[in-house]
């Protein structure tokens, strides 16, 4: 675990519904607490649920946040061998495997899972392996775990759809003789209703609250098209997160160098490769995709099933405004790149005879020595410039300053700040937002009213980021001037620096 990273806020926003969910969502009591079952119109509280028994046996610590993940992208690797096994065999399901466990996109955001995006790619694989293993084995509890595991992947994040309508038309398209084989109205009843048990709370949402997943998410815009190809070939390439997650050398005046051994010697292996950014994914799909024929019309369609789904879940989300420009959505064509790979470089081996097995092994070693140099230079990034403007540390030594200081409330007056005390805190801080009126060019009587109430009460503490970390510049300025026509001042209490020398929050009353 790196602590030079901080917490996005989205990060916790999946956990933050077990203190103080919204009000404005339909919502059920369990455990003791208020939870929802939905955070968004289009993310579920599956991940909050998993959360209710873990959070008070072992705290509130940013190992807690991530690990749990952590080992769901673990089991989503292992899932994946199964998958390929059962499909293209042995040495698909090895290769795959392997790729699969060096791949610094796949890892980070299942990591960091601010997507969220580990639960997807679980549900999805693991739905995936039960209806395999139905066709081949005919037993209907997998056909009915299959569409429950794909249900709830639905409820987890709605965006699921993307790829499982991908995954739908490609399977139509390539295998139509086994689909309509498979159709009768046992099966199909046992698939939709298993289906619709997993996406309950979804759908129980959307029927309360007039729809609201399906009518308020979409917004077709194709402007951006091009800069989003641009951000896939980054994301295939692994470099999609430097500068997002991690700092850059530029934006970091103390640097660290790490003195325990293993960050030694990656270090050293960081700068003796020459700092690798990129790793050869994308050219081994391509290459995959030239030597699919070799391995006959059924690997060229088990690749092709690959292609589509990417390619139908990709352009879903590349004509959706606010989508497919970001790691957590791009990252969910994944692992169908491996699966790609996997298939051709293995069907292809098998076609090349004796040297088949030597140039195979050569081929993989290649890529897991360009994805593992790629996750090393994170990891050295990660202890050399710390976490960038949304994954700063700062917010550690906040939590604790936080802690000290009695306030009747905490107001965050800017994205990023809230969510992340709140875990820290486990709840206990008293923390409200209070730059939403500051984000209108025009403030009502109402607005006025709740910002008078805010300013007037001497036991509130407003907590800003500085300029050179502000998410939504000029909320906090606005607040101390409309203060400061009301006859307050600010009064600075303190400046919180992460461990790299960047002030990053600034901490103030508004006194008469």
């Amino acid at each position: 675990m790196i602590p030079h990273v901080g917490i996005e806020a989205d990060e916790t926003l999946f956990v933050q519904g077990i203190y103080q969910p919204r009000a404005e969502l339909y919502s059920i009591h369990m455990a003791r607490h208020r939870i929802p079952i939905m955070l968004m119109s289009y993310v579920g509280a599956l991940k909050s649920w998993i959360y209710v028994p873990i959070l008070p046996l072992f705290g509130h610590g940013i190992r807690v946040l991530r690990e749990p993940m952590l080992l769901a992208g673990v089991a989503s690797v292992w899932l994946f061998y199964l998958l390929l096994r059962r499909i293209a065999g042995e040495r698909a399901a090895i290769v795959g495997c392997a790729l699969l466990a060096v791949d610094s996109m796949y890892l980070l955001t299942a990591c960091f899972d601010w997507g969220p995006v580990a639960l997807q790619h679980l549900l999805l694989l693991g739905g995936l392996l039960l209806l395999v293993r139905y066709y081949q084995e005919r037993v209907l509890a997998h056909l009915a775990g299959g569409f429950l595991l794909l249900g709830l992947g639905l409820w987890d994040k709605a965006l699921a759809i993307w790829m499982l309508t991908g995954l739908g038309i490609a399977a139509l398209a390539l295998y139509p003789r086994q689909m309509l084989g498979l159709i009768s109205r046992r099966r199909l009843a046992i698939a939709a209703v298993s289906f619709c048990l997993g996406a309950s709370p979804l759908m129980l949402y959307n029927a309360r609250n007039h729809w609201a997943t399906f009518a308020g998410n979409f917004q077709r815009d194709s402007a951006g098209i091009a800069g989003k190809a641009q951000f896939l070939v980054t994301m295939a390439g692994g470099e999609g997160l430097f500068g997002w997650l991690t700092a850059e050398n530029w934006q970091t005046p103390q640097p660290h160098e790490s003195a325990r051994p293993m960050a030694k010697l990656a270090a050293h292996v960081s700068d003796a490769a020459g700092h690798p950014r990129r790793s050869l994914l994308l050219y081994a799909f391509l290459l995959a995709l030239a030597l699919a024929p070799l391995g006959g019309w059924k690997t060229v369609r088990a690749v092709l099933f690959a292609v589509i789904a990417m390619a139908v879940g990709w352009i879903q989300m590349a004509i959706t405004a606010n989508a497919g420009a970001s790691a957590h959505h791009t990252v969910l064509l994944w692992p169908f790149p491996e699966l790609a790979i996997a298939i051709s470089w293995a069907a292809a081996s098998r076609r090349a005879g004796r040297a088949g097995i030597p140039a195979l092994a050569a081929s993989v070693a290649v890529m897991l020595i360009s994805g593992a140099l790629v996750l090393n230079e994170y990891y050295v990034a990660m202890i050399r410039y710390g976490g960038a403007q949304a994954w700063n540390g700062a917010v550690y030594p906040l939590a604790d300053y936080a802690r000290r200081i009695p306030a009747k409330c905490f107001y965050s007056m800017d994205w990023g700040i809230q969510d992340q005390l709140r875990y820290l805190d486990g709840g206990k801080l008293p923390l409200e937002v209070g730059d939403e009126q500051m984000a209108k060019p025009v403030m009502d009587a109402a607005d006025r009213q709740i910002v008078e109430g805010m300013i007037a009460d001497p036991g509130n503490i407003f907590i800003a980021h500085t300029k050179a970390f502000e998410f939504f510049p000029g909320h906090s300025d606005k607040l101390v001037q409309f203060a400061a026509a009301e006859g307050y001042r600010r009064q600075d209490m303190a400046t919180v620096q992460d461990g790299f020398g960047r002030p990053v929050f600034e901490i103030y009353r508004l006194v008469k």
